[in-house]
């Protein structure tokens, strides 16, 4: 039987997370020291795995707090990193920058409040964005036949994951939460009549953060 697996790892808490703000590509700056312990602790369970089942590449979104994420990935793991464009978020536009608190209130709600429409002057649209990302992934899961794939991501490009593999209506108006440093895998088995199924064999499993302290405190 082969297996192709990808595993998702959301990035750690970001500055733009504490402070409330939308976190694009022109204002992000990168994790905070809660930020980067979470990651260092995702990187040291991802290790233990890696050296009975080996990843075969690690991938990361170019957004400062994904190359920060991978980067410490890469390290743990020593593996090369690889910055791919598609794996990067929703562009937010005018956004970027702001309050979530005041795009969400000009906007009636977040980016999947009303998924056909932009949140913000510029900004992609949730289900355009969904679509955009959906089809990076589906290449990056054909490119990777029987592979071990590690990729540092957002939280909204494993939402796309699962509005993918999951085949979920674009009318849905089904959610998921994606906690920071977060673990998500998904597998797919060939069996011998040639079919193919995917499993979603976990979702935010965050068991190794058990010990530091909850985001928002001290």
């Amino acid at each position: 039987m082969i297996i192709t697996e990808l595993v998702f790892v959301r990035h750690g808490e970001a500055q733009c997370n504490a402070d409330g703000v939308v976190g694009g590509p022109t204002t992000c700056t990168g994790l905070t020291d809660l930020g980067y312990a979470q990651v260092k602790k995702v990187a040291a369970r991802l290790a233990v795995e890696h050296q009975d089942k080996p990843f075969s590449a690690l991938y990361a979104g170019p957004r400062l707090r994904l190359r920060q994420t991978g980067e410490i990935l890469a390290q743990e793991l020593r593996l090369p990193l690889r910055t791919e464009s598609g794996l990067d978020g929703p562009i937010h536009g005018a956004a970027d920058g702001k309050p979530w608190r005041d795009v969400k209130t000009a906007a009636n709600g977040g980016p999947q409040a009303h998924p056909d429409a932009p949140w913000a002057e510029g900004s992609d649209t949730w289900n355009g964005y969904v679509e955009r990302a959906g089809d990076f992934l589906r290449g990056l899961i054909e490119q990777h036949e029987g592979d071990r794939v590690l990729v540092a991501a957002h939280g909204e490009t494993v939402i796309a994951a699962h509005t993918l593999l999951l085949a979920i209506p674009r009318s849905s108006a089904t959610g998921f939460t994606v906690s920071h440093a977060s673990i998500t895998r998904w597998q797919r088995h060939h069996n011998r009549l040639g079919q193919r199924n995917w499993i979603l064999n976990c979702h935010n499993d965050a068991a190794h953060l058990a010990l530091l302290a909850p985001e928002g405190t001290s």
